[in-house]
Parts: structure tokens; C-alpha cells; sequence
């Protein structure tokens, strides 16, 4: 009965979510102080309700529950215990579930940290929270079942997709989902705001905890999936511009601007209006990337679905989300204007072109994602845009991007002389051009062109970023959290940058057939290749190639590149080796047989590219310290104070 069970927690979770979204916003809107008392249950109610289904969803994983069509679809009795977890989000349905669930533990955080807002404003927040409950639960009540029954069950199930029978894709929707849901609640604060009239520099600084967590599990996120793509999918590329890669970067970028925007909404009560807007369009295409995942209207690897009645459905949802949202904030628009001003190379500046930048880059992305889809539409023949397209359009606004964030975090603010910051941001120059041009001309010995430019802008970031806290340490200032964060994850990007920079550069790579004893040489390695062996798995058999990599006649690692075929649906998946040096991956992939003992081998040497994801890591690292940066916690207490003084009952 956990299936029933399970649909009948969604039900109900169903209508406590329509529950929390009327009282949260009929109550202040209405003036019902009383109602107001009615939201926070709903909120805790609709949270249990989903949580129950979700641990009924996996129960029915676990137990071999295979009259569940979802299960049988998506496990296999062979299944290991861990992916037989993992395959509960590791289709549309349950994804979905999983999106539902995060939503709801997002909204009962919320819940707890508005408690010490203004009941009114906190009541708001958690009604738009309501609705997007509301409008997810009946989408997969609609459409998107995950406990219909089989009748009669079947035996055993079709396994799950192989693609997804790894220990990164297994973490790597929930961690995408979190900032995707993350960022409904900057959303539900914009709202909020707008509703209440209330948009001064408070509830700006009430957002920014929020919207810093989402954009941290958002980069963890997308990270972990773009290094699952490294070392799974036998290419040896870590970015693709895959439509649902950029579905997820997308937000990430605006996201990017948000974060930035809305600190210099508290810092000075500007950007009101960019705030709200980035706000909007954050959560507009977190719904969007849902939209090209769930629809089948692009093709993708990660894609989850190809219903284009759930496409539909979305597609709707949206519109009335979004255009609802931007319809309040047309309403709202003669409460934006600020009096106060900036000079022009004041901090404010740097920030506002900085946010410029990050919005044009999302709209290459925006633009080159969707044009296949427009082409079709409109009759004219299939495109196909990829790196040729993203690479040179996404560097544009980038590289000035680079520049104006190791200038600007000197700028003063409201105030457009930098002083005697300048002398720091000009050492910091010097010194990234002479690290650039010993690494173009001294360690990877020449083809100098961007990567010296991108070499030096990338150090140029990271040296910049230090000067400041190493300034406090010398003078013995504290260093508060919201500091630490943000040099964290600025000299996180230089890190990243000057990583991208050595692999899209230095990269050296060879496809060789090769038979056993036969050797390759490869960017100073040689890769001998010894043949093949087979191998035995839970629920997959295969082979693995044995090759040996020395330099210079000396040993340095055995590498086992793997072939396996998974024995329910008969898929054949490559396993690449991969073996970390200093500072460089050496990467070996099995690719066909070519009878008479040859095989297809991909060889690629790597330089720095595990600091891509060491600089995502860190990126992440720094969201979450400046979110947990206590003076959040004070502005919330210090509205509490306000919040319950002047209460009264109109009901």
C-alpha cells in the first residue's frame, strides 16, 4: 500500500499548498491578521505530506516494488542498493518528486527565518512559495504520476539508464536542483516585496543569505555534472554547451548579477529595480531549464523526458508566473527611483557593468540555445549551434568582465577616485603579466595569443583579491564572513579562468588504433598498450584495456580504461582512466574493437584541469561563508522588533 500511501500524501500535500498560498496572500492583502496564523501549519504540513510520498517513492525502490510502472521502469533487481536510491530521481517522475520535495524543505528554512521578519511580509514570502508548491505538485498529479501502478507487475524491472550508474550523477540532480529551487525563494522575495511596497534597502539585506546558498548549490551543481561529462562520457571534455548544460548556466549567470546586485541594494538602496528584475529572470529560467529538459523539444543526454503535453504544461505555468510577476513589477516601477547618486568610477559602477556584462553573456547563451529551436519553428531547416558559437560570443563580455571585477572591488563607494587603492590594483597588474608570460613563453613554451591575455587576467583577478584581507590581517582588523566569502570566490574565478585557459590551450590529444605490445607517444608520455581483460560487474560485464604509461623510460602508472555492457539493456558505456599528475590529467579511453586484437584508444593530457573544479568547489565554499555571515542574522532580529509592535487583529 506505500504506492496508494504515497499519492495520497501528494494529494494532500496538494491542497495544504493551495492553503499556504491563499492565507499568505489573501491574509495582508485582506488586512485577516488572523489568517495569518493558518500559514505557518499549512507550511509544516505541506512539507510532511511531501516528504512522506518522497520516502514512499523510495521504499518502493528499495523493496523490488516492481507493480510500481515507475520502478519497473527505472530499477532492476540486479541494482546495487545506492542506485536503486539514486534511480528514484533518475527519471522525469521522480525528478520531479525530488524538485517538489527540495521546494518544500527550502520553504520550511524560510519559514523559520521569517519567523523574525514582519508577519505580514513573512506570511507573503511563504504564499508565493505556496503557489509554486501548488503549481509543481498538480503538474505531477496531472501528468507526471511517479506511483501508477502495473497490472499485472512484472517480474523484474528495465534497470536503470547507465548513464546515471555513477556515484557524481547520482548527487549531481539533487545538488542542481537546490539552487534551482533556491532561487524561487529570491523570487518569493522580490514578490513579496513588490506586494508589501516594501523596497528599501531591508529586505534586500534579508535576501542575500538566500540567494547566496542557491548560487552555492547551484555551482556544486553543475560542477559535479560537468565532471561527471569529463570522465564518463569518453570524450575527455568537461563542457559542451550542451542545451541543458546551458539550461543550467543560465541561471547561474543571472544568478551571478543578483547576488552582486542586491549587495549594493543594502550596502546603498540602489539597483532596486535590476534587483527585482534578476530576481524574476533567475527563477524565470530555472523554470525554463525545466521546460527544455521535461519538454523534448531540444535533444540533449541529460534530457529527462520527450512529452511535449508536460512541455505544455510548464510552458503555462511560466506564463502565468512570470508574467504575473513582471506585471507587479510594471505596477511597482515609480516606487524604484533613488535619489541617491554615484560617480562614475565608483564601486557602484563597476558593479552595475559588471552586471551588464553577466546579462549580455546570459543572453549568447539564451540566444544560441534556443535558435534551433526558433529555426524549426519557423520553417528554416535544422541548425546546429555549438562551441563555434558559444565560444567566441561567451569570451566577449567575459574578458572585460575579468578586468572591471579586479579594479572594482578597490573602487570606493559613492566616491569615483580610487586613490591609494590604485597602487595595489597596479601591482597586482604587473605581477599577473610577468606570471602570464612565464607561463606562455617559460613553462608550456609558447602559442601565446589569448592564453596571454587570459593568463594574465586570471592572475591579475586572484593577486587583487588578496590585497584587501591581507591588509586587515597586517592591521589587525577582524574579517567578517561576508569578506572572506567573496575573496574566496573571486580568486576562485581566477583560478578557474587560468585553468580554462591551459585546457582549451595546451591540451594535446590522439586518436590511435593500437594492438597489444604497441606503444604511443603522447605530449612526452608513452602509453603502451598490453590488451584487454574481461571484467564482471553487479549487473554489467565488459573489459578493461591495460596500458602502461612511462616517461623517459620511467614507470609512472598502470591505467585501465573500461568497456562495459550492461547486461538488462544491453547498453555499452565507456569508463575512462584517468591519472591525476602534477598538474595535469592523463586520460585514457577505450573505444572499439577492431578485431584482431586492435582496439580504438583516445589519449589526451590535460594540463590544470582539475582546478576547474577546484575553483568551482572554492566558488561554492565562498557563497555559503558570506551566507552564513552573522549580520544577516541581526538584520532579521532587528525587524523582528518592529515586526511585533505594532500588531493588531482586524479579522
Amino acid at each position: 500500500m506505500l504506492p496508494e500511501l504515497g499519492q495520497f500524501a501528494l494529494i494532500l500535500a496538494l491542497l495544504l499548498a493551495a492553503l499556504q498560498a491563499f492565507f499568505g496572500l489573501a491574509a495582508p492583502a485582506l488586512g485577516r491578521d488572523r489568517w495569518l496564523a493558518a500559514v505557518m501549519p499549512a507550511t509544516a504540513g505541506q512539507a510532511v505530506m511531501v516528504g512522506t510520498a518522497f520516502a514512499c517513492l523510495v521504499a518502493s525502490f528499495v523493496r523490488f516494488d516492481f507493480s510500481v510502472a515507475y520502478v519497473a521502469e527505472n530499477s532492476n533487481s540486479a541494482l546495487p542498493l545506492a542506485y536503486r536510491v539514486a534511480a528514484v530521481w533518475g527519471a522525469h517522475e521522480g525528478s520531479l518528486l525530488l524538485w517538489i520535495t527540495l521546494l518544500a524543505v527550502w520553504t520550511v528554512a524560510v519559514a523559520f527565518g521569517v519567523a523574525r521578519l514582519p508577519a505580514r511580509f513573512g506570511a507573503r514570502v511563504l504564499g508565493v512559495l505556496g503557489l509554486v508548491s501548488f503549481g509543481f505538485i498538480l503538474f505531477t498529479l496531472a501528468t507526471s504520476n511517479p506511483f501508477l501502478r502495473l497490472d499485472p507487475p512484472v517480474p523484474d524491472g528495465r534497470d536503470l539508464n547507465p548513464l546515471l550508474q555513477d556515484p557524481a550523477l547520482a548527487l549531481h540532480p539533487p545538488l542542481l536542483y537546490t539552487g534551482y529551487v533556491g532561487f524561487a525563494v529570491a523570487f518569493a522575495f522580490a514578490i513579496a516585496a513588490m506586494l508589501e511596497g516594501r523596497l528599501d534597502q531591508t529586505w534586500a539585506k534579508w535576501t542575500r543569505p538566500w540567494t547566496l546558498a542557491a548560487w552555492a548549490f547551484l555551482t556544486c551543481g553543475i560542477a559535479l555534472g560537468s565532471w561527471w561529462a569529463y570522465y564518463e562520457l569518453g570524450w575527455g571534455g568537461y563542457w559542451f554547451w550542451d542545451p541543458v548544460e546551458n539550461a543550467s548556466f543560465m541561471p547561474w549567470l543571472i544568478g551571478t548579477a543578483l547576488i552582486h546586485s542586491l549587495a549594493v541594494t543594502d550596502k546603498r538602496g540602489l539597483f532596486k529595480s535590476w534587483t527585482l528584475l534578476l530576481a524574476i529572470i533567475a527563477f524565470s529560467l530555472s523554470l525554463l531549464g525545466t521546460f527544455l529538459v521535461r519538454s523534448g523539444v531540444l535533444v540533449s543526454v541529460h534530457s529527462f523526458a520527450a512529452d511535449p503535453a508536460r512541455g505544455v504544461f510548464i510552458l503555462a505555468f511560466l506564463v502565468i508566473m512570470i508574467g504575473g510577476a513582471l506585471s507587479l513589477y510594471a505596477w511597482r516601477a515609480p516606487l524604484l527611483r533613488s535619489n541617491a547618486g554615484f560617480e562614475f568610477a565608483s564601486r557602484e559602477s563597476f558593479l552595475l557593468f559588471n552586471n551588464i556584462l553577466l546579462v549580455i553573456a546570459a543572453a549568447t547563451v539564451f540566444g544560441g540555445t534556443l535558435a534551433p529551436l526558433i529555426s524549426d519553428t519557423l520553417g528554416l531547416g535544422t541548425l546546429s549551434v555549438g562551441p563555434q558559437y558559444f565560444n567566441p560570443t561567451f569570451l566577449l563580455p567575459m574578458l572585460p568582465l575579468i578586468a572591471l571585477v579586479a579594479i572594482g572591488m578597490h573602487a570606493n563607494w559613492k566616491r569615483g577616485r580610487l586613490g591609494e587603492r590604485g597602487r595595489p590594483v597596479i601591482v597586482a597588474g604587473l605581477m599577473a603579466l610577468a606570471i602570464a608570460i612565464a607561463l606562455v613563453f617559460g613553462y608550456y613554451a609558447g602559442r601565446p595569443g589569448l592564453a596571454l591575455v587570459s593568463f594574465a587576467l586570471g592572475a591579475w583577478l586572484v593577486l587583487s583579491s588578496l590585497f584587501d584581507p591581507l591588509d586587515r590581517l597586517r592591521r589587525g582588523l577582524s574579517m567578517p564572513r561576508a569578506i572572506i566569502g567573496m575573496t574566496l570566490a573571486h580568486v576562485a574565478v581566477g583560478v578557474f579562468v587560468i585553468a580554462v585557459t591551459a585546457v582549451e590551450t595546451y591540451t594535446v590529444e590522439q586518436d590511435i588504433a593500437m594492438a597489444r605490445g604497441e606503444t604511443a607517444h603522447v605530449g612526452g608520455f608513452d602509453f603502451r598498450f598490453d590488451g584487454v581483460d574481461a571484467i564482471d560487474g553487479p549487473n554489467y560485464d565488459g573489459v578493461h584495456g591495460v596500458v602502461q604509461v612511462t616517461r623517459d623510460g620511467t614507470p609512472v602508472v598502470t591505467m585501465h580504461p573500461e568497456k562495459r555492457r550492461y547486461l538488462v539493456q544491453q547498453s555499452v558505456m565507456t569508463e575512462a582512466a584517468i591519472a591525476s599528475q602534477a598538474g595535469r590529467d592523463l586520460f585514457v579511453a577505450l573505444g572499439e574493437d577492431l578485431g584482431a586484437g586492435r582496439w580504438s584508444l583516445r589519449i589526451q593530457i590535460r594540463p590544470l584541469i582539475n582546478y576547474v573544479w577546484l575553483a568551482a568547489a572554492l566558488m561554492a565554499l565562498g557563497g555559503a561563508i558570506a551566507a552564513s555571515d552573522r549580520r544577516y542574522r541581526h538584520a532579521r532580529a532587528a525587524a523582528a522588533v518592529p515586526a511585533n509592535a505594532g500588531q493588531g487583529s482586524t479579522a
